[in-house]
């Protein structure tokens, strides 16, 4: 039996993988078995793994029809006997001193159930972006925020103990953020850590999921939100939510922010969750947009707004104040691409001068000239 397990799922990642492969094969700490499940590429993953399985016999392949990640991984962790599982993207980068000093946390620290590092962004040709991940401030986790702040640790670099792994019940079927909703339940039993160490480099390229059009971010926003209430429900010992197909179905079939909502409207129990789901679903599309290529539209910005009305206690939520600033920085964006009525309708009016102000200051000045006057008056 070897020390650490690694479960690889790969789909149509044959351009990356050598390299990928490589970094896991040459880890400082050797003792491992190397899980790759094919979830059913078309390009040369097959012939890639194939042949170095030649001159490793660490590498196990097996090879499934194309059925999404999380079938892809559980069927990897189906075959696992190690003590501790550490995951692994087909197209990232562990650094050869990942699997030892992950492996040394965890021994250090016996009520420690999972833990990652720091990674560096890269292109799709390996060249920095010039960015690290930042690591989550485990002490502000919150199920119930707005919106849930998540106990989000790096999956690409995860390492986990396997008897929590299936004390917690493995991965569920979310098509997005079936890594934050084992967290959640990782949380009830050990600790979740984040070295402050680069040990890889993350992959950022056009066909990331989630990072395509506003659709994707509205279906990722209910995913994470449902994940979230089915964490609140387990602290108030109610009955959880079931993770069915027939859930994914429905969630992965609709466009707009309203239609997720109702149809995730039946999981709902009583006017507390509903109008805490309501809210959750806008402030998560809000904190999605900054950091995805697209902006709301008009009817998400129809739904933002109704929430206000929906839910009377919406300004008095947790975190309130960094979803009111998120909106107003999507309408300086808005205003920026010349998006002027749908920027005025998402931004109350009290704020719109301020709005204008900045949308003027990015749009006339170079983004290099910008950073060093916001140096300047030390603004963020």
């Amino acid at each position: 039996m070897p020390k650490i397990d690694v479960v690889m799922s790969v789909y149509n990642t044959g351009k990356y993988l050598p390299a990928t492969l490589a970094s896991i094969q040459n880890q400082t700490f050797d003792d491992i078995r190397i899980i790759i499940v094919d979830d059913g590429s078309t390009d040369n993953t097959r012939d890639i793994v194939l042949t170095a399985q030649k001159l490793d016999p660490r590498i196990v392949y097996k090879y499934q029809k194309n059925a999404g990640i999380v079938a892809a991984v559980n069927a990897g962790m189906s075959l696992c006997d190690a003590p501790f599982v550490a995951r692994h993207d087909g197209d990232d980068i562990s650094y050869p001193d990942r699997f030892e000093k992950e492996l040394a946390y965890l021994a250090a620290n016996e009520d420690c159930v999972a833990v990652s590092a720091l990674a560096r962004h890269i292109r799709e040709d390996d060249s920095p972006i010039g960015t690290v991940t930042r690591a989550k401030n485990m002490a502000l986790v919150n199920d119930e925020s707005l919106p849930a702040n998540e106990p989000y640790i790096m999956q690409p670099l995860l390492m986990m103990r396997r008897e929590a792994y299936i004390a917690a019940g493995g991965y569920r079927l979310l098509s997005v953020a079936e890594d934050t909703d084992l967290y959640w339940r990782l949380r009830k039993i050990g600790t979740l850590h984040i070295m402050q160490e680069v040990l890889g480099d993350y992959r950022i390229h056009g066909d990331s999921i989630s990072s395509k059009s506003i659709v994707s971010g509205r279906r990722m926003s209910a995913w994470t939100q449902i994940s979230a209430l089915s964490a609140q429900r387990r602290r108030r010992w109610q009955p959880d939510i079931d993770f069915t197909a027939d859930l994914q179905r429905l969630i992965d079939t609709q466009d707009e922010l309203i239609d997720l909502y109702k149809v995730c409207e039946p999981l709902l129990r009583g006017e507390a969750e509903k109008r805490w789901f309501y809210s959750s679903l806008a402030a998560k599309l809000i904190e999605t947009c900054y950091y995805r290529p697209f902006e709301p539209t008009a009817s998400d910005i129809d739904y933002i707004l109704e929430a206000l009305v929906k839910d009377p206690i919406l300004p008095d939520r947790e975190f309130y104040n960094i979803y009111a600033d998120g909106i107003l920085s999507a309408g300086i964006r808005l205003a920026v691409e010349g998006k002027f009525r749908l920027a005025f309708r998402l931004v109350p009016r009290e704020q719109r001068r301020t709005m204008i102000a900045r949308a003027a200051f990015r749009k006339a000045l170079s983004p290099k000239l910008r950073d060093r006057i916001k140096k300047m008056v030390k603004r963020p």
